[in-house]
């Protein structure tokens, strides 16, 4: 096993978080790491169309944004050897092509997607969709949402 370093892409997201009722922010950043720039910014526009759908949230777009990085990762020579290292914990499977067909779950995710209404057109009432997040209510109580008084 060597050691390598592998392209990476860093999102990160710069917020201002307002609890209903409060007109002063509480400001924040987080990161997510991606293995393709495409990726990363759809991500990083479906986390912004997001967070300005709220009006609790103020998104900073001059603090965020994708940027090429990378990280040191392990290096193995096959399957097996990755299967090898980790011992008694659960192996690993190749990581399928993104050309390939979409997983059966993939595809009843993208079926039932199609099939809800946006959580701004039912008002919240769950389920409903947030781009391509799904929102389910728990145990059949509504999502709260929060909105500025």
């Amino acid at each position: 096993m060597d050691a390598a370093w592998i392209q990476v892409f860093v999102l990160t997201l710069s917020e201002c978080v307002a609890p209903a009722g409060k007109t002063v922010c509480q400001e924040s950043a987080f990161e997510l790491q991606f293995l393709t720039r495409s990726d990363c910014e759809i991500a990083l526009e479906q986390l912004t169309a997001l967070k300005n759908e709220s009006d609790s949230v103020i998104v900073d777009a001059s603090k965020s944004g994708c940027a090429p990085a990378a990280r040191q990762r392990a290096v193995f020579d096959s399957l097996e050897a990755i299967n090898a290292a980790l011992g008694d914990k659960q192996g690993l499977r190749v990581v399928r092509d993104e050309g390939a067909e979409p997983s059966a779950t993939q595809a009843s995710h993208q079926e039932r997607l199609a099939r809800l209404k946006t959580c701004e057109e039912t008002d919240g009432v769950a389920p409903c969709k947030v781009g391509d997040i799904i929102v389910e209510a728990a145990a059949g109580d509504p999502v709260e949402v929060w909105r500025r008084d």
